[in-house]
């Protein structure tokens, strides 16, 4: 069996699909976007780029950009599976040569529609799409799936081994005033937390207490500050219906959890003592959950969201 996978896989995530697949002893093969570069051979062309996009909605880089997705598939010949990640990044008429190199065609959606839309690519280009987001799931008709547990069960530790309470990592979006209030509770509680915002520039009015960093959080980085939390929290953008990956590390972790999204009330793994679910526009936090320990989740609950139940139910149901 043959299956490629094409993704943006700025994160790494995707990386472990392949990882699942080959384990199981497929030739999978990961065309990642991320490793595709151009650089205008000069400032008249940049200039011309320019131009292009602005008149005629043409855009050099991301033409070079699907030439090489199709440049790699040519390469590795005709596969029994493509899966598509963020399918919103590439035209209809890439994907339409991309499913005559595969015998099916596969799309995953990790975020909402209202977010990258993908209106323009559902008349019938692709066999299956699959989306966490259970609005767009009942709008559109797609298979519903959340996103997947990437790593290896932790044992639980002791509250004393953590250095900090809280943590979030988020951009500097439409979240923070969300993030500047739950941090101002959990000053008032006297709960030590760890929260970067990621920006280009320092948000103005962020609390003092709430680090800013303008460069990248690679995977690595991210993992010891997840190490050093005993609980993590997770702001979800507006109009977002499905489940982060926050949530699935939080269950790797076996650690407690905050969250602005409701719907994880609709999951099985759903546990108030180990959840606290907050409405954004109106912020209470329970002192009471930072009191009680995580309580392990029962093993069939577990392995429903693991990145091999992921990998079975897309590819080999």
């Amino acid at each position: 069996m043959k299956v490629c996978i094409i993704s943006f896989d700025y994160w790494g995530f995707d990386r472990y699909i392949i990882d699942e697949l080959q384990r199981r002893g497929v030739a999978a093969t990961h065309i990642n976007l991320i490793n595709f570069k151009y650089k205008h051979p000069s400032l008249l062309h940049r200039v011309s780029n320019t131009f292009n996009k602005l008149v005629f909605k043409k855009n050099i880089k991301k033409i070079k950009r699907q030439q090489y997705v199709l440049d790699q598939l040519h390469a590795i010949g005709k596969q029994d599976i493509i899966l598509t990640i963020r399918p919103d990044l590439l035209d209809k008429q890439t994907h339409l040569a991309i499913k005559d190199k595969t015998n099916h065609y596969y799309a995953y959606l990790y975020d909402s529609t209202k977010r990258f839309g993908v209106e323009h690519l559902l008349d019938g280009i692709f066999d299956k799409i699959f989306s966490f987001d259970e609005e767009d799931v009942a709008k559109y008709g797609f298979k519903h799936i959340s996103n997947y547990i990437y790593l290896p069960k932790k044992d639980i530790e002791p509250a004393a081994r953590f250095e900090y309470k809280v943590f979030m990592v988020v951009s500097g979006d439409e979240r923070l005033q969300t993030l500047n209030a739950i941090a101002g509770q959990l000053d008032d509680l006297g709960v030590t937390y760890k929260f970067i915002v990621r920006a280009s520039r320092k948000p103005v009015g962020l609390n003092q207490n709430i680090e800013y960093s303008k460069d990248d959080i690679g995977q690595q980085q991210l993992t010891e500050y997840l190490n050093k939390a005993e609980i993590f929290l997770d702001i979800i953008r507006h109009g977002h219906n499905g489940l982060s990956f926050r949530i699935f590390e939080a269950l790797a972790y076996q650690k407690k959890l905050i969250t602005t999204n409701a719907s994880v009330k609709n999951y099985d793994f759903y546990n108030p003592n180990n959840i606290m679910v907050i409405d954004p526009d109106n912020i209470v936090i329970d002192a009471g959950f930072f009191e009680n320990p995580y309580r392990p989740l029962e093993e069939d609950i577990y392995n429903k969201y693991t990145i091999e139940n992921w990998v079975k139910l897309v590819f080999f149901e």
